[in-house]
C-alpha cells in the first residue's frame, strides 16, 4: 500500500492540489467508474457518458486548490456536476432542430462603423502622442483606463489636483487638435 491509498478523498484532493500525481491516479481510480456508471444510465450513450465523466474529472482538478476539507464530499460534488452535465445534454436531445433555430441578430458592428472606429483611435492615439508626457499619462489612466484621480495620483506619485490639472488640460489641448476633425472622424456638429 502506498502513502496515499489509506487516504480520504478529501485528503487526496488536497494531495493533488499540492502537485502529488499519486494522489490524482487514485482519484480517478476511485470516483471515475461510479460517475461513468451513473452518466451511462442517465445518457444511454456510452461515448457521450464518457465525455460527461472527463468534464466532471476536469472540473474537480480546477476547483482543487480551493477545496475546503469537511464540508461536501468529492465524490458527493463530482456527482453533482456529473448529474446537471448530463442534464444539460439531455435537454438539448429533446431541443429544438437546429435548422429551425433562427440565425440570432450579429450586434458586432459592421465594416463602415468598424473603418470608423479604427480612424477615430488612430486620430486619438496621434493626438495624444502631442500631449505632453504627463498630461497623456492622467487622460490616458483617467479616460481610456477607468482609473480613479487618487489612483492616479498614487500611480504617478501626485496629488489628486495635479491629476485633475494634469486631465483637464490635457483633454483641453485633445479637443483642441481634433477639432478640425470632426467630420473627417464622422462626428456630427
Amino acid at each position: 500500500m502506498t502513502s496515499t491509498e489509506g487516504l480520504s478523498d478529501d485528503a487526496l484532493l488536497v494531495q493533488y492540489a499540492a502537485g502529488d500525481p499519486q494522489a490524482a491516479r487514485l482519484l480517478v481510480e476511485r470516483l471515475a467508474p461510479r460517475v461513468l456508471r451513473v452518466t451511462q444510465r442517465l445518457l444511454q450513450d456510452a461515448a457521450e457518458a464518457e465525455d460527461v465523466t472527463q468534464e466532471a474529472m476536469l472540473r474537480l482538478w480546477k476547483i482543487a486548490p480551493r477545496w475546503e476539507p469537511g464540508g461536501a464530499k468529492p465524490s458527493t460534488w463530482l456527482h453533482r456536476v456529473a448529474v446537471n452535465l448530463a442534464t444539460d445534454r439531455l435537454r438539448r436531445r429533446r431541443g429544438v432542430d437546429f435548422d429551425e433555430i433562427a440565425e440570432p441578430d450579429d450586434p458586432s458592428p459592421g465594416v463602415v462603423e468598424t473603418m470608423i472606429d479604427g480612424e477615430r483611435r488612430r486620430a486619438l492615439d496621434e493626438a495624444l502622442a502631442l500631449l505632453p508626457d504627463r498630461q497623456r499619462v492622467a487622460v490616458v489612466l483617467r479616460h481610456l483606463e477607468g482609473m480613479s484621480n487618487p489612483e492616479i495620483g498614487t500611480a504617478m506619485g501626485i496629488g489628486v489636483e495635479a491629476v485633475e490639472s494634469l486631465t483637464a488640460r490635457g483633454k483641453r489641448r485633445l479637443a483642441e487638435l481634433l477639432s478640425g476633425r470632426r467630420d473627417e472622424l464622422g462626428y456630427e456638429r
